[in-house]
């Protein structure tokens, strides 16, 4: 299929309120356009072949990539967050390719160490710009992937950065002008925020049981699981725990995500929403869970505040992380000639401060641990 055809088949398949790919507001440098893939089909594909993307495999969600091989990622947690959104698109006739771009590029700014390393950049950079994964993820797609000759970063749409922009859930708090606020993002760019929420909180529930840290006693709390444990048990199927397990988690996800389809098709019913326009005006979003459902979200999250991020492994796991994402910072900045890049790779016109944080943003965990190891283990090679 043609481009031209596929955005016919857009404008004619897809909802009212979806984000066709022919009326994309554009890059910011002029390209010819592509004979067989959409805007967003060849954002999706940029950002899959990017470094940053790749650089994920090896960086934390919750448990340090050490800890063992089963847990998370921040790769297979992006994974799992396109493949939701794009679950949640299809159903509401959304634009699935740009849900997907949006998902696939969300997580590119997080530095090692997930959530304890983003914390300690940003007391590093206090006074310098500070740090915020969402702030990186543009500056990453925007200045820093260097794949073309004609200009920096990947030349994504515009629907596509602003969606990384904007991106907003209980760790991500972005900072926007008065006049980006007015502006409410796609419909698809709200589903990847949501999409992003379900798949953490169910998959940290996961990797929180498998890592002995969370306990079945402790799981009968949480109405979403005793709900779907009582569910299971009634189909008269005799599980071992590992299968039971999984069999929760995934009805857990199913649920909801059935619920956030049907709560926001009666949101857009009820806003009468049928056009793009009406979307970018609209004061709140128009993707949601229903008000039970979202009490039982909220009750799954402040179990896993409480019983697995603040358990004292993974309290252990994030002083270590931030003690050695400090060292490395101060280190770097006090001898700019220790990094990799200097003399003759390093940004005209951007402070030293800066320049070290992208450096340390982009490492993967088991780097940045390396290059501790290098600066001050004098039996490791540098």
């Amino acid at each position: 299929m043609q481009r031209e055809q596929f955005e016919i088949f857009e404008a004619e398949k897809l909802a009212p309120y979806a984000m066709k790919s022919r009326d994309s507001a554009g890059r910011k440098h002029h390209e010819k356009e592509h004979p067989f893939r959409t805007a967003f089909q060849r954002d999706r594909d940029r950002i899959v072949h990017s470094s940053a993307f790749r650089r994920l495999e090896y960086k934390t969600q919750v448990f340090i990539y050490h800890e063992g091989d089963y847990y998370r990622t921040r790769l297979t947690h992006t994974i799992e967050v396109a493949q939701i959104a794009r679950t949640i698109a299809r159903a509401l006739d959304l634009n699935e390719d740009l849900a997907e771009a949006v998902a696939l590029a969300h997580d590119l700014g997080h530095p090692p160490f997930g959530h304890s390393g983003e914390k300690a950049l940003n007391e590093m950079m206090e006074g310098h710009g500070g740090f915020e994964h969402n702030r990186q993820s543009l500056h990453i797609v925007e200045e820093l992937e260097s794949k073309y000759p004609d200009f920096p970063g990947l030349n994504l749409s515009e629907e596509v950065r602003e969606g990384l922009e904007k991106h907003s859930t209980d760790y991500d708090h972005p900072e926007l002008p008065e006049e980006k606020k007015k502006v409410s993002p796609t419909l698809e760019s709200q589903v990847v925020d949501y999409s992003d929420g379900i798949a953490y909180n169910s998959h940290d529930l996961d990797d929180g049981i498998t890592s002995d840290m969370i306990n079945i006693e402790q799981l009968k709390k949480i109405t979403l699981w005793r709900e779907n444990i009582k569910n299971i048990d009634l189909s008269g199927k005799k599980l071992d725990f590992k299968m039971k397990k999984y069999q929760i988690i995934r009805t857990i996800i199913n649920q909801q995500v059935t619920d956030l389809i049907g709560q926001t098709r009666k949101n857009l019913l009820e806003g009468g929403i049928d056009s793009i326009e009406k979307v970018r005006s609209h004061p709140s979003p128009l993707i949601s869970f229903s008000p039970s459902m979202q009490e039982k979200n909220q009750e799954l999250k402040e179990f896993l505040k409480k019983n697995l991020y603040r358990h004292y492994r993974v309290n252990r796991m994030e002083n270590k992380a931030k003690r050695i994402i400090k060292k490395l910072f101060s280190t770097y900045v006090s001898q700019i000639e220790l990094l990799p890049m200097f003399p003759d790779n390093l940004r005209e016109g951007t402070p030293k401060e800066r320049l070290v944080c992208d450096y340390i943003a982009g490492m993967t965990d088991r780097f940045a641990l390396s290059e501790m190891k290098k600066l001050f283990d004098p039996n490791e090679k540098v």
